[in-house]
């Protein structure tokens, strides 16, 4: 199955306008994003790669002039198979809701915004997107990204990418209770078409790196069904925070390879082999940056393959149909372009970037094996690198 990107702002107009018989006052959206490199890296301080992509979540948005949010999401079914809708105030605690849990994000950015003292004032929303869901690809930092952009822009709240990025992840932080880097927002609200971006997750310095135009950016979602996703993420968190702290260091950027290897016998074999991960994975990250820059894609392709053995064998985040999808295209694409798993891990998606003119015989190949070793489908998504929400 291929996925197929769109403007769903239009739609998004509309159902606003059938829903809360007013038209909106303005539609928002922010993108998801994919991971090139760099995994596992972000909360560590250190260095990632990502590309925002042209699947948003998109947000129709008016004012209201009580301190009510009212929230309607189309992609979620509530009572009755309708809409999934929510209903909570600005001037009131602003709990989780476990019966919409989507919600969380929406007001987990709303109680950090008002604990960062921007001004606020009710709204009523129509949400919508086309970010594949459970795939890596980020629709959780997407959504908060548009949450931000909207209501910080209803109430005339001036507020920059950065900003907004810190937002999104405290929300997720301390209120969803996933304890992700900022990767994921920073990428929403500052991606730029055509480009990656070399991401410092400590100074949140970026670098555009442009991406080759007669190369094709493919995600395929392997479909494996992901379990206890958030709990193995945050075991490796705290095993990545155990060794920069055995080292006293903040992070594990701080910490050299020939460091590691010196204190290895004094390390838990196990966070060893995930701090060898994230050093290993900084370096390739810069690496590689460097390689797209250049035009390489042999070297390239060279550094996506090192990526995924290394989050095969020393951050073991990978599964055996993720394994296999990764040789499928490796097979096709050779030293003409790179493949590895993105995201959390355990299931998920991969990314490949491919010569264009491979890309309908990576796709043939794909669906041929990839069901034979798996039983499962594949979900192919064909990516343009994207504006963020506040580029």
């Amino acid at each position: 199955m291929k996925v197929d990107t769109g403007n769903l702002g239009p739609a998004v107009g509309n159902a606003f306008e059938q829903h809360f018989e007013r038209p909106p006052q303005s539609v928002f959206s922010a993108p998801g994003r994919v991971n090139l490199i760099g995994e596992h890296t972000d909360y560590n301080d250190g260095f990632v790669l990502p590309a925002a992509i042209d699947y948003r979540i998109w947000m129709a948005a008016a004012p209201r002039e009580d301190r009510r949010i009212n929230a309607i999401a189309l992609n979620q079914s509530g009572a009755g198979g309708e809409p999934s809708r929510v209903s909570f105030r600005l001037d009131a605690t602003i709990e989780t809701d476990a019966a919409a849990p989507w919600s969380n994000y929406l007001r987990g950015v709303v109680r950090e915004l008002l604990n960062r003292d921007y001004p606020l004032c009710g709204a009523d929303l129509v949400i919508a997107g086309n970010v594949p869901q459970g795939a890596g690809l980020s629709s959780s930092a997407a959504l908060e990204t548009v949450s931000v952009s909207a209501l910080t822009r209803l109430a005339g709240a001036a507020i920059d990418g950065v900003q907004a990025a810190r937002v999104g992840q405290a929300a997720e932080n301390d209120f969803v209770g996933c304890n992700c880097g900022i990767m994921d927002q920073l990428i929403s609200c500052l991606g730029e078409a055509g480009c990656a971006l070399l991401l410092d997750c400590r100074s949140l310095q970026t670098r555009a790196v442009p991406l080759p135009a007669d190369m094709s950016l493919l995600v395929v979602n392997s479909n494996v069904k992901r379990g206890l996703v958030d709990s193995a993420y945050n075991v490796r968190r705290a095993q990545c925070e155990q060794v920069a702290s055995h080292f006293q260091v903040a992070a594990l950027r701080d910490v050299s390879l020939n460091q590691l290897a010196r204190a290895q016998n004094q390390l838990d074999p196990v966070a060893y082999r995930r701090a060898h991960h994230v050093i290993t994975e900084n370096q390739r990250t810069l690496d590689a940056a460097e390689a797209l820059s250049g035009g390489d894609l042999e070297a390239m392709g060279r550094l996506m393959e090192a990526s995924h053995a290394s989050m095969r064998d020393d951050f073991e985040i990978t599964v055996p149909a993720i394994d296999a999808l990764v040789d499928i295209i490796k097979a096709v694409v050779g030293t003409r372009g790179g493949v590895r798993m993105t995201g959390g891990g355990f299931g998920g998606c991969v990314v490949a970037l491919v010569p264009a003119a491979l890309q309908a015989l990576v796709v043939e190949q794909v669906q041929q094996h990839y069901p034979q070793v798996s039983g499962l489908e594949p979900s192919i998504v064909v990516c343009r690198a994207s504006r963020g929400a506040f580029a």
